[in-house]
């Protein structure tokens, strides 16, 4: 790829960056947006959500059906999260059936990508992300964007894998007060956006949350958990830690568990757990597995 190029060939709104000259990761196809999975259960273009009916340029809470939870973002930040909120409150950001302008402070992640950043080699890691200019704390980053797969496909890839294979399946498990799981497993390998390049960190600077915009199919938005220097490589914990708060003794002794089968974690954090997080559930026979979390 030529010195300047653009690696997301100009499907983001700034130029995605690439380092060194005269190297590239392998071949992918971009999409800055999730894709329905070869599967096919779950298209995540699909619009099913009602729109607002603000006439205005942009949404007040308590006013717009869209914020009936409460406000989402303070100057394009996520707001904040109580310290006695022990659950993350529903991110539902306005779609393309409200009345409401393209500017509402209520359309933050449908935006994409906000800040120069760039895609570059690492020492241990192979490529990585990092960003070019400040970042702030609570400001959206990117999104982690590929295809969406129903469990049955997300699983039969990840048994497919050999250990030499890199995985980019991330699965998103959201646990509602009626006891419910909502299940999300995006697969960026073949089809997906920069959000594929992000390495894991057990100290992260970057936090992972579910938004909908059109529909329940959640964009798995990527914000600032500090605000982050230029230079700075940006990293998320795999495990899916809510707002990176520190595990539970149960989330450790599950994180302890089939060691022989993880991968090191490279990360160089103070707090190193010395492998990367594991999702045991995707390796489970269809007997033994029910698709939630155990």
């Amino acid at each position: 790829m030529a010195a300047g190029a653009d690696l997301s060939g100009g499907l983001e709104p700034v130029a995605v960056a690439l380092w060194p000259p005269g190297e590239a990761p392998p071949a992918f196809q971009y999409s800055p947006d999730n894709v329905a999975g070869a599967d096919g259960d779950i298209d995540p273009t699909e619009i099913t959500f009602p729109g607002c009916s603000c006439l205005t340029s942009s949404c007040v809470v308590h006013m717009c059906s869209c914020l009936c939870r409460g406000e989402n973002y303070s100057s394009l930040c996520l707001r904040p999260t109580d310290k006695e909120e022990e659950y993350a409150r529903p991110v539902f950001e306005c779609n393309a059936m409200c009345q409401c302008g393209e500017s509402c402070q209520n359309r933050v992640v449908q935006r994409g990508l906000q800040f120069r950043l760039e895609v570059f080699k690492t020492e241990k890691k192979g490529w990585g992300l990092r960003t070019l200019e400040f970042i702030a704390k609570g400001r959206f980053v990117c999104e982690y964007a590929g295809e969406v797969l129903g469990f049955n496909e997300a699983r039969r890839r990840i048994q497919a894998q050999t250990s030499k294979d890199s995985n980019y399946i991330i699965a998103v498990r959201e646990h509602l007060h009626s006891g419910q799981i909502l299940e999300t497993f995006v697969d960026p390998t073949y089809i997906g956006n920069i959000g594929r390049f992000l390495n894991h960190s057990c100290e992260p600077n970057l936090f992972m949350v579910p938004v909908r915009v059109d529909s329940m199919v959640p964009k798995l938005a990527l914000f600032a958990a500090t605000d982050i220097s230029p230079g700075e490589e940006l990293s998320y914990d795999y495990s899916g830690r809510f707002h990176n708060l520190p595990i539970t003794n149960r989330e450790q002794k599950s994180l302890e568990e089939d060691h022989r089968l993880r991968k090191p974690c490279y990360c160089g954090s103070q707090t190193c757990a010395s492998f990367l997080p594991w999702d045991s559930s995707l390796f489970s026979t269809p007997d033994t597995c029910s698709g939630s979390s155990p």
